[in-house]
């Protein structure tokens, strides 16, 4: 998005929620993409893209599958452009809902894939297929990309032990990669304030490369939309606790869970306090996504 303005506070809206996304006192339109676990696998067909819209905002998946993705990321990266990705998940768009700043940052995101099986469903019922592209599963792939690119990698957020032993993983399994700065932000970090521009004015030091931010939703895509003003040549991948499972600091659900579809509750039952709530929202909202899903059906192909 060429429109890039400074985030405002986080104030609080109410937005009614489709397939597509909208910040109620910015319309725009926004491009995202769909995709697949791993580059090569599980690609997607995707004639229409995805949309979810709150009010007169849309966000439209970009990308069918992480192949596209990650072609499209490594071009960026070769050609020292920057990027910002974000992975679209229910808590997300739970999120999106009553949250203009979050909303905003949604709109100035580059790409933006599916990660979560509930919106791949919702995709299906729409009839615009996109694949899962899960972000813990891409920080691996797109620091790959950086390293055949000559480009530097920033690790930024969790903790100074999860970023050291991410950092250690990343050289261990791509021998020559650069890990230029590893930032842990304080308690209490604001995406939008002095320390987040001390941040990016050092990113923008660097120059082109790829940060791998692990704040958590909505952090780290506030981070991501105003490190592209601030830090334009640097690639911001917003990927959750991707560096906390490879450091090893968090144990993610066996593989067994993932590929039936039970990762959520195999989450819920290592920390229930925290995530049953979240989990209760989401499904609360599940409903309406679909009724939107099928509006986005009966509209058929575009022409």
């Amino acid at each position: 998005m060429d429109d890039h303005r400074p985030l405002a506070g986080s104030e609080t809206v109410r937005c009614r929620i489709g397939p597509v996304l909208t910040a109620p006192d910015r319309p725009c339109q926004r491009r995202i993409g769909p995709g697949s676990v791993l580059e090569g696998r599980n690609s997607v067909r995707q004639a229409d893209p995805l949309e979810f819209t709150f009010h007169d905002t849309t966000l439209t998946v970009t990308h069918p599958d992480a192949g596209a993705l990650l072609r499209a990321a490594g071009a960026r990266l070769t050609a020292g452009q920057g990027f910002a990705l974000a992975t679209i998940n229910l808590d997300h768009l739970v999120k999106l809902r009553r949250d203009a700043a979050f909303c905003r940052a949604y709109a100035a995101q580059d790409f933006v894939v599916a990660d979560g099986n509930p919106v791949v469903w919702l995709s299906r019922l729409a009839r615009r297929p996109v694949g899962l592209v899960p972000g813990s599963d891409l920080v691996i792939p797109l620091a790959r990309l950086a390293r055949d690119a000559g480009r530097p990698v920033v690790l930024l957020g969790s903790s100074d032990a999860a970023l050291a032993g991410a950092a250690d993983h990343l050289r261990a399994v791509l021998p020559g990669v650069t890990i230029a700065a590893s930032i842990a932000p304080p308690y209490g970090f604001d995406p939008a304030g002095d320390d987040a521009r001390a941040i990016l004015s050092r990113l923008a030091e660097i120059g082109p490369g790829l940060c791998l931010i692990a704040l958590g939703a909505p952090k780290q895509e506030r981070l991501a939309a105003l490190g592209r003003v601030l830090a334009p040549q640097m690639g911001f991948a917003s990927i959750g606790a991707g560096l906390d499972f490879l450091s090893g600091h968090q144990m993610r659900a066996p593989h067994w869970a993932r590929a039936m579809a039970m990762e959520w509750l195999w989450r819920a039952l290592q920390s229930p306090r925290r995530l049953l709530p979240r989990y209760a929202a989401c499904a609360a909202i599940l409903p309406g996504q679909a009724m939107a899903a099928l509006r986005l059906r009966r509209q058929g192909p575009r022409s």
